[in-house]
């Protein structure tokens, strides 16, 4: 249950992350008027410093992708080599999950 809540937070964060850069990306567009040599070389850093963040970005998500599948392999792995533990462990956590949302 937390890994899935840690997966929806980390998809937010990517989406936040890209939206961000999308931004800075549309400011540089907008800003391209201005011919200060110093703001050319802040611009400049700044575009820079987008194209290595997009490419981190995209390494990230790869990453996230790779490791969700290879979680999802090794618990089907589990269940099929392991059925009883499997069903045992799955009723525990119902009970669990009913006796807290029951409090409530």
């Amino acid at each position: 249950m937390a890994a899935s809540g840690n997966g929806n937070a980390r998809e937010g964060l990517l989406d936040d992350l890209k939206l961000v850069m999308r931004d800075a990306e549309d400011l540089l567009r907008s800003t391209g008027q201005h011919v200060d040599q110093g703001y050319r070389q802040a611009r400049a850093r700044l575009g820079s410093s987008l194209g290595e963040a997009r490419e981190n970005l995209s390494e990230l998500e790869q990453q996230l992708v790779e490791g969700a599948r290879e979680a999802v392999q090794q618990a089907d792995e589990y269940v099929r080599e392991h059925p009883w533990q499997a069903i045992g462990a799955g009723a525990v956590v119902g009970l669990i999950a009913g006796l807290l949302l029951g409090r409530r």
